[in-house]
């Protein structure tokens, strides 16, 4: 029996009782024959408060149109985004982790209500990505999302230039190694149009693991926000999302525990941000898919570091376009064994079909050959100790060193941090300890990217070290130590730590030590009460009375009932 392609929306819009919806959906334009084609949601985050999402409008008119070319009827509908980049370093920042849920809750509530047969999901910024993808997991439709790009590269005194560029030179400036007319000059050119953060950041990362986990075409994220042939593409996966419809195919058709391991490999290999692991954690809870921090460490370490992009590299993410992209990337990685080639992708196809026909731009210094990895192994590590005992991520992309022993510098907010670092209150060989900054605690688990920058623009970034149970800016560089857990709001040891305790970090014995007998950190912790809640009431209250660990992903819905498959 063929698949009946209006199997949600024709409950909402057939037959003599759904007069009254058909004369409300008629009030809008959509016509008789236009009610009676399949439903596909066109779900995007479009925003006039940051460049990342505020050209999705556009193209939601373009996957619109490729929609209804291929004979359904689209329905657009927007939500919130965050910017991170602009509300990094205030209270606003606490809101951003909390937007993925309220992202992800928002489109699956459109979408169940409205009875969409198909989805797609327009995204931008890092929150987006996770939440759209999160939505999609759940509804379980015909569906794609789609990332609208990267910003192209601002030019600063002959070099390409981030927003990375703009948070160190404040740290620059306030070390007197930066004139003020010098950082207004790069303010101005840093960000030159519409597009998510460009170097290898957690836009740019997420977009690469959700191509890779099947959820968006291949080889679409990575087109630019400002090529012309975004719009080309974005039509045409339009006309795909029907096919998908037509043809029955949905994201648990093609994502599993495979998919997973390839999106790990692929942001071990490219250096990614460590908000990936939280995101990554999340989305395999809503497939129903095993996945634990310890699966991070194994696949980074045994994943070379073999793309040379920002924060940590040379290039950016309009540079990994034209390299080759994530076929190239997959082409690599499949020839070491890296990646598994049977996992499927949206289309059916396998990745090691998909990697055939990669194409390598010559001469291109991007995607590095396996014979010559920046590094043999990923840029993630996973830490464990008497600090924190549920796990810890570092991202060590550079040349970070990989062990670091020093007195601890203890602030309980970011704010006083980030004050003492641009007061130059923090010296070599410190170890800035921020907490209650955890998913519960902050609530939100802030991303310190201003202090982190203002580390390295001071000139300590090879001799400070951090270790928050907030979280990290893809953006960061530099011996940093995030995701702590259990965070110190919920008892843990982070909690004990004073001004002047000996902390070790240790890379390659995947180490995070305070300098502490067992029965003194528990004659410490004996009297530990949590401060008081900084929300009583409203979203980040009930966000902090719901949120799991950060080492379970900070999500806030509850597990995924679908039978758990076995790991392939």
């Amino acid at each position: 029996m063929p698949h009946d392609e209006r199997h949600k929306s024709r409950t909402l819009t057939e037959g003599p009782d759904r007069a009254p919806a058909r004369a409300m959906l008629k009030a809008i334009g959509f016509t008789t024959e236009e009610l009676a084609r399949p439903l596909v949601a066109v779900a995007h985050t479009w925003t006039e408060t940051m460049p990342c999402n505020f050209h999705l409008r556009s193209l939601a008119q373009r996957v619109k149109e490729g929609i209804r070319a291929a004979g359904a009827t689209p329905m657009e509908f927007n939500t919130i985004s965050v910017s991170d980049g602009v509300v990094m370093g205030t209270e606003g920042m606490k809101g951003s982790l909390v937007s993925r849920e309220v992202i992800a809750d928002s489109i699956e509530l459109v979408c169940r209500s409205h009875l969409f047969d198909a989805v797609v999901a327009l995204v931008g910024c890092d929150k987006t990505i996770p939440g759209g993808a999160m939505a999609l997991l759940r509804l379980n439709l015909p569906a794609l999302l789609l990332y609208g790009g990267s910003i192209a590269p601002g030019r600063f005194e002959d070099r390409d230039v981030t927003i990375q560029d703009v948070f160190e030179a404040v740290g620059a400036h306030a070390a007197g190694k930066m004139p003020l007319r010098a950082l207004q000059e790069l303010e101005d050119v840093a960000c030159p149009g519409p597009g998510a953060c460009g170097g290898q950041y957690t836009a740019n990362t997420m977009a690469l693991a959700t191509e890779l986990l099947g959820l968006a075409p291949v080889g679409y994220a990575s087109i630019p926000a400002d090529d012309p042939r975004k719009a080309a593409a974005t039509r045409a996966a339009g006309a795909q999302v029907v096919q998908l419809l037509r043809e029955n195919r949905r994201p648990l058709d093609v994502v599993k525990r495979a998919s997973f391991e390839n999106a790990i490999a692929g942001v071990a290999a490219t250096g990614g941000s460590t908000n990936a692991v939280l995101h990554l954690l999340a989305l395999a809870r809503e497939a129903g898919v095993p996945l634990a921090l310890g699966d991070f460490d194994a696949i980074s370490r045994r994943t070379p570091l073999i793309a040379d992009l920002k924060p940590g590299g040379r290039f950016v993410a309009t540079d990994f376009h034209h390299a080759g992209g994530t076929p190239l990337l997959c082409r690599r990685l499949l020839e070491g064994g890296f990646l598994h080639g049977d996992a499927r992708v949206v289309d059916g196809k396998s990745w090691t079909e998909h990697a055939e026909h990669a194409s390598e731009a010559p001469g291109q210094q991007v995607v590095r050959p396996l014979s010559a990895p920046l590094k043999p192994s990923g840029g993630l590590y996973i830490l464990t100790g008497n600090l924190a005992p549920d796990g810890a991520v570092v991202k060590a992309a550079g040349h970070e060193r990989p062990r670091h022993t020093g007195p601890a510098r203890v602030f309980d907010r970011e704010e006083e941090a980030f004050a003492a670092v641009r007061d130059g209150r923090i010296v070599a060989g410190d170890v800035v300890v921020i907490r209650y900054e955890g998913p519960r605690g902050g609530p939100g688990m802030r991303e310190m990217l201003g202090v982190t920058a203002a580390v390295v623009g001071r000139g300590l970034g090879e001799s400070v070290a951090l270790v928050t149970d907030g979280r990290f800016s893809g953006a960061t560089r530099g011996l940093m130590v995030g995701h702590v857990a259990p965070e110190a709001h919920s008892g843990g040891p982070l909690a004990a730590v004073r001004d002047g305790d000996r902390i070790t970090i240790d890379l390659e014995a995947r180490r995070l030590e305070l300098d502490l007998s067992a029965s003194a950190l528990a004659a410490r912790m004996r009297d530990f009460r949590p401060p008081p809640a900084r929300y009583a009431t409203g979203v980040f209250a009930k966000y902090a009375s719901q949120v799991s660990s950060a080492a379970e992903g900070a999500v806030t819905s509850p597990a995924s009932d679908r039978a758990i498959p076995t790991p392939e």
